[in-house]
């Protein structure tokens, strides 16, 4: 499903990826690992085409998404990717639902589609009684919840997550890392997923350590 090679990044004199390689399977959940300044976010980046490498190359689903035009990679962005952060990033005047809805709607998605998908997505993330509430109105738990079922919406490929859990208390991060392995097993996605939490790389069917802008055993 993601095919890196070589991948190249570097900002001014500073090289924060050195010719780094990564691979994922079909319906695969990876972790990366690393101290602060590994390099973890800024791969996360290259590899969810938010960021362009100096040097490699990338196949996503089969596709060069190197060779893409800004318009085309935008709407494969759309289609083939989700993301989900450590910040929310929820609309605060839009309501769950609406949230959720907005990415189905960018995509040309007709609204009773779009609807129906939000509503099933969080009826997943057991937030049927909340969708008509506000983020202000939710709690981080459940705003998470939202940024995870907007993520998915679209049914994309693969889903990369950042620091998904680093806000939650120990509970509701425990239910997150939960809630990541049964979307997978329900919807298939690969999950590729940056951390500092332990507990949810042992999850992972893979966990990889970076350090100095490559992966090393550890």
């Amino acid at each position: 499903m993601i095919k890196a090679e070589g991948i190249e990044k570097g900002f001014g004199s500073l090289k924060v990826l050195k010719g780094l390689s990564f691979s994922a399977d079909k319906s695969e959940v990876v972790s990366i690992m690393g101290a602060s300044g590994a390099g973890k976010s800024t791969l996360l980046q290259i590899l969810g085409t938010l960021s362009t490498p100096d040097a490699g190359s990338l196949l996503i689903d089969g596709i060069d998404v190197l060779s893409l035009d800004s318009k085309t990679l935008s709407e494969f962005r759309n289609r083939k990717i989700g993301f989900v952060f450590q910040a929310h990033h929820l609309l605060p005047e839009f309501t769950a639902l609406e949230n959720v809805m907005i990415p189905a709607f960018i995509a040309g998605r007709p609204e009773k589609d779009a609807r129906e998908a939000a509503l099933s997505l969080l009826a997943d993330m057991g937030l049927s009684e909340r969708i008509s509430h506000k983020p202000s109105e939710l709690s981080g738990g459940e705003q998470q919840r939202v940024a995870i079922a907007r993520a998915l919406v679209n049914n994309p490929s693969v889903l990369f997550a950042d620091e998904p859990s680093g806000n939650l208390d120990t509970v509701t991060k425990a239910e997150i890392h939960k809630l990541f392995f049964d979307l997978r097993d329900k919807y298939g996605q690969t999950i590729v997923i940056v951390t500092h939490d332990p507990e949810l790389a042992k999850m992972c069917d893979r966990s990889l350590f970076m350090r100095d802008g490559v992966f090393v055993d550890e």
